[in-house]
Protein backbone atom coordinates (compact mmCIF):
# COMPACT_ATOMS: atom_id res chain seq x y z
CA UNK A 1 0.00 0.00 0.00
CA UNK A 2 1.39 3.39 -0.99
CA UNK A 3 1.44 6.12 1.60
CA UNK A 4 1.11 9.78 0.78
CA UNK A 5 1.90 12.49 3.32
CA UNK A 6 1.67 16.26 3.04
CA UNK A 7 3.76 18.82 4.93
CA UNK A 8 2.47 22.39 5.00
CA UNK A 9 4.60 25.46 5.62
CA UNK A 10 3.35 29.05 5.50
CA UNK A 11 5.46 32.15 5.01
CA UNK A 12 4.57 35.67 6.03
CA UNK A 13 6.77 38.49 4.78
CA UNK A 14 7.75 40.89 7.58
CA UNK A 15 9.85 43.65 6.03
CA UNK A 16 12.78 44.12 3.68
CA UNK A 17 14.16 40.67 2.86
CA UNK A 18 12.77 39.00 5.99
CA UNK A 19 9.87 36.64 6.64
CA UNK A 20 8.60 34.08 9.15
CA UNK A 21 7.99 30.40 8.44
CA UNK A 22 5.22 28.62 10.35
CA UNK A 23 3.20 25.45 10.04
CA UNK A 24 -0.28 24.74 11.36
CA UNK A 25 1.03 21.54 12.98
CA UNK A 26 4.25 22.90 14.56
CA UNK A 27 4.81 24.96 17.70
CA UNK A 28 7.86 26.99 16.65
CA UNK A 29 8.37 29.49 13.86
CA UNK A 30 11.58 30.22 11.96
CA UNK A 31 12.66 33.66 10.88
CA UNK A 32 14.21 33.57 7.41
CA UNK A 33 15.85 36.07 5.10
CA UNK A 34 18.00 36.52 2.05
CA UNK A 35 21.58 35.59 3.01
CA UNK A 36 24.14 38.39 3.36
CA UNK A 37 26.00 37.28 0.21
CA UNK A 38 23.13 38.71 -1.87
CA UNK A 39 21.86 42.27 -2.28
CA UNK A 40 20.05 43.46 0.87
CA UNK A 41 20.74 40.12 2.55
CA UNK A 42 20.75 39.91 6.32
CA UNK A 43 23.36 38.29 8.57
CA UNK A 44 22.46 36.00 11.43
CA UNK A 45 19.08 34.80 10.12
CA UNK A 46 18.24 31.41 8.57
CA UNK A 47 18.32 31.63 4.78
CA UNK A 48 16.83 29.29 2.16
CA UNK A 49 20.37 28.01 1.61
CA UNK A 50 20.79 27.19 5.31
CA UNK A 51 17.36 25.56 5.38
CA UNK A 52 18.35 23.44 2.34
CA UNK A 53 21.44 22.19 4.19
CA UNK A 54 19.33 21.68 7.33
CA UNK A 55 16.81 19.59 5.37
CA UNK A 56 19.61 17.34 4.11
CA UNK A 57 21.23 17.11 7.54
CA UNK A 58 18.05 16.39 9.51
CA UNK A 59 16.79 13.86 6.95
CA UNK A 60 20.15 12.06 6.93
CA UNK A 61 20.00 11.87 10.74
CA UNK A 62 16.44 10.52 10.77
CA UNK A 63 17.31 7.94 8.11
CA UNK A 64 20.52 6.95 9.90
CA UNK A 65 18.69 6.46 13.21
CA UNK A 66 16.14 4.14 11.57
CA UNK A 67 18.73 2.12 9.63
CA UNK A 68 21.11 1.91 12.61
CA UNK A 69 18.26 0.60 14.77
CA UNK A 70 17.43 -2.08 12.19
CA UNK A 71 21.11 -3.11 12.03
CA UNK A 72 21.45 -3.00 15.83
CA UNK A 73 24.31 -0.50 15.76
CA UNK A 74 25.16 0.61 19.29
CA UNK A 75 26.49 4.14 19.45
CA UNK A 76 26.83 6.81 22.10
CA UNK A 77 27.15 9.85 19.83
CA UNK A 78 25.84 10.98 16.46
CA UNK A 79 26.77 14.40 15.15
CA UNK A 80 26.55 15.59 11.57
CA UNK A 81 27.86 18.58 9.63
CA UNK A 82 26.56 19.37 6.15
CA UNK A 83 28.11 21.96 3.86
CA UNK A 84 26.35 22.98 0.65
CA UNK A 85 28.13 24.59 -2.28
CA UNK A 86 26.17 27.32 -4.11
CA UNK A 87 27.38 28.43 -7.50
CA UNK A 88 26.13 29.96 -10.72
CA UNK A 89 25.68 27.40 -13.50
CA UNK A 90 24.39 28.44 -16.91
CA UNK A 91 23.20 31.76 -15.49
CA UNK A 92 21.29 30.24 -12.53
CA UNK A 93 22.25 29.81 -8.89
CA UNK A 94 22.09 26.19 -7.81
CA UNK A 95 23.45 24.13 -4.96
CA UNK A 96 25.76 21.81 -6.85
CA UNK A 97 27.20 19.80 -3.97
CA UNK A 98 26.40 18.83 -0.41
CA UNK A 99 29.05 17.21 1.76
CA UNK A 100 27.59 15.26 4.66
CA UNK A 101 30.08 14.63 7.47
CA UNK A 102 28.58 12.39 10.16
CA UNK A 103 30.57 11.54 13.28
CA UNK A 104 29.49 8.38 15.07
CA UNK A 105 30.98 7.11 18.30
CA UNK A 106 30.46 3.37 18.51
CA UNK A 107 30.18 1.52 21.80
CA UNK A 108 32.19 -1.35 20.27
CA UNK A 109 34.29 0.16 17.50
CA UNK A 110 36.23 -3.01 16.65
CA UNK A 111 33.08 -5.12 16.28
CA UNK A 112 30.79 -2.69 14.46
CA UNK A 113 32.93 -0.39 12.26
CA UNK A 114 32.34 -2.33 9.04
CA UNK A 115 28.63 -2.65 9.75
CA UNK A 116 28.46 1.08 10.53
CA UNK A 117 29.95 1.93 7.12
CA UNK A 118 27.21 -0.15 5.45
CA UNK A 119 24.59 1.61 7.59
CA UNK A 120 25.95 5.03 6.61
CA UNK A 121 25.93 4.11 2.91
CA UNK A 122 22.37 2.76 3.20
CA UNK A 123 21.34 5.94 5.02
CA UNK A 124 22.73 8.08 2.22
CA UNK A 125 20.94 5.94 -0.38
CA UNK A 126 17.60 6.01 1.49
CA UNK A 127 17.49 9.68 2.52
CA UNK A 128 14.32 11.10 0.97
CA UNK A 129 15.64 14.67 0.78
CA UNK A 130 18.85 13.76 -1.07
CA UNK A 131 16.83 11.44 -3.31
CA UNK A 132 14.57 14.39 -4.17
CA UNK A 133 17.26 16.82 -5.34
CA UNK A 134 19.82 17.00 -8.17
CA UNK A 135 22.66 18.10 -5.90
CA UNK A 136 25.73 15.85 -5.84
CA UNK A 137 25.96 14.24 -2.40
CA UNK A 138 29.29 13.28 -0.85
CA UNK A 139 29.53 11.31 2.40
CA UNK A 140 32.64 11.66 4.58
CA UNK A 141 32.09 9.68 7.81
CA UNK A 142 34.20 9.79 10.94
CA UNK A 143 34.04 6.76 13.21
CA UNK A 144 35.13 7.15 16.82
Amino acid sequence: MEQIHYYEVDLNWNEGRKGKLTSPVLNDSIECATPPEFVNGIEGIWSPEHLFAAAINSCFMATFLAVAENFKIEFSKFQCNTICKLEKVEGKFIITQAVIKPTVKLKEKEKQSDKLMRVLDKSKAACLVTNSIRTEIELIPIIE
